[in-house]
């Protein structure tokens, strides 16, 4: 055993990720291991995962030695991928690309890999096409990592001896990780249970009504619970997979391994940015549609209950009441909303300032506007609109 380590494994943190900037609490690798990379790990110092903490988890920080080995006893070398009928193509591939890919002539980490059969052949992918491997449900036992891809079908419960694989590797202390709706696979197996995790913003709900055990965040790109990973939805899978090849080998190759792919190391903001925010049902309520439509066209002015009731020929108290009845929320909560998509379009659609943005959307200030949209969208203005108008941009000129 190395001096100064605990003689245990220990649970790692929770650490969820939006891709929004914090100091460094030691998620990464040493970076006297990563010496001739340390131009890369200086230059992504400002880009490092969110992290929350648990009272019992910080024994490790104190260690004398790498983090590395404080978090994995083992190094990662052994990837297994279950595969089934019906897989999803593209967070499979996610998968095959980061751990499947020989990249040792360009000097990066190589690892025993192996896409495992868990159903008998013929298995068909999402996308019609056939998958034939060697390898078989026994394979996941040597595994370091099990990698479980986009799940099926939410609601079929996928077969118990995958589920009992899943179970026996945490227990002899390999990983497990989900990309997209593989979370629902973990829960099934019960390795959510009393964790927080995430899968697509889609499917989030379901999971959290199907298993009640589990806190589900649906508004990060993936989070770290030690021993048990998940990510978001499709992309979020590549977030995920940098993520461990950071922990394992220093920010210089996960940022390497990244150049290769043509993907960037981190992402800004989580999974909130890309959420739809729920429509809601004007005509549910035949009094107040004139009233929702009329607020809509003066979104820039300052609008409060009394005035919104008042149009509505009714108190304010009734007015509030009547509104929660048919939209589902209250009027503050819905100017607010109406307000952050006005400023989403303009931000995707205009090349306004921000205060302009700002001003034009209601919130007055490039402050305020700033607070609500990172409330709602998780990340900055000016972010999302170098995300998404750099895109709309992009399609409208091929």
């Amino acid at each position: 055993m190395v001096p100064g380590c605990i003689p245990f494994r220990p649970r790692l943190p929770v650490a969820s990720v939006t891709g929004v900037h914090t100091e460094d609490h030691g998620q990464h690798a040493d970076r006297g291991q990563q010496e001739e990379n340390e131009e890369d790990l200086e230059n992504c110092d400002h880009h490092v995962t969110t992290v929350t903490w648990p009272h019992r988890s910080r024994e490790w920080q104190d260690c004398q030695c790498s983090s590395i080995l404080c978090h994995n006893l083992v190094m990662l070398r052994n990837v297994a991928v279950p595969v089934f009928d019906q897989v999803a193509v593209f967070e499979l591939g996610v998968i095959c690309e980061v751990f499947g890919f020989d990249r040792t002539a360009d000097g990066l980490p190589g690892y025993d890999f192996a896409v495992c059969a868990i159903e008998p052949a013929p298995l068909r992918t999402s996308s019609g096409f056939l998958i034939d491997t060697p390898y078989g449900l026994d394979r996941l036992a040597s595994a370091d990592l099990i990698a479980i891809p986009a799940w099926r079908d939410n609601d079929e419960r996928p077969p118990e001896a995958l589920l009992e694989a899943l179970r026996a590797a945490v227990a002899r202390g390999a990983r497990v990780m989900s990309v997209c709706s593989g979370a629902f696979v973990l829960a099934a197996a019960g390795l959510l249970d009393g964790r927080t995790a995430t899968t697509h913003w889609r499917d989030a709900a379901r999971l959290a009504e199907m298993y009640p055990s589990v806190t589900v965040d649906p508004n990060v790109l993936y989070i770290d619970d030690g021993s048990v990973l998940t990510s978001a939805g499709s992309a979020a899978g590549i977030d995920l997979c940098l993520h461990i090849v950071r922990a394992e080998h220093g920010a210089g190759v996960a940022n390497t391994l990244a150049r290769r792919m043509v993907v960037p190391p981190h992402r800004d903001g989580g999974q909130a940015q890309f959420i739809e925010m729920p429509v809601v049902d004007h005509n549910r309520g035949d009094d107040l549609t004139s009233v929702l439509a009329w607020a809509q066209g003066r979104l820039d002015e300052p609008l409060s209950v009394r005035h919104l009731a008042e149009r509505a020929n009714m108190s304010a108290r009734t007015f509030a009441r009547r509104f929660v009845d048919v939209t589902g929320t209250t009027p503050h909560q819905w100017l607010l909303v109406q307000r952050v998509e006005l400023a989403q379009r303009m931000l995707e659609e205009t090349d306004h300032a921000v205060e302009e943005v700002a001003q034009r959307s209601g919130f007055g200030t490039a402050a305020m506007l700033r607070h609500h949209f990172f409330h709602w969208r998780g990340t900055s203005p000016q972010l999302y609109r170098r995300t998404f108008r750099t895109g709309a941009r992009r399609a409208h000129s091929v």
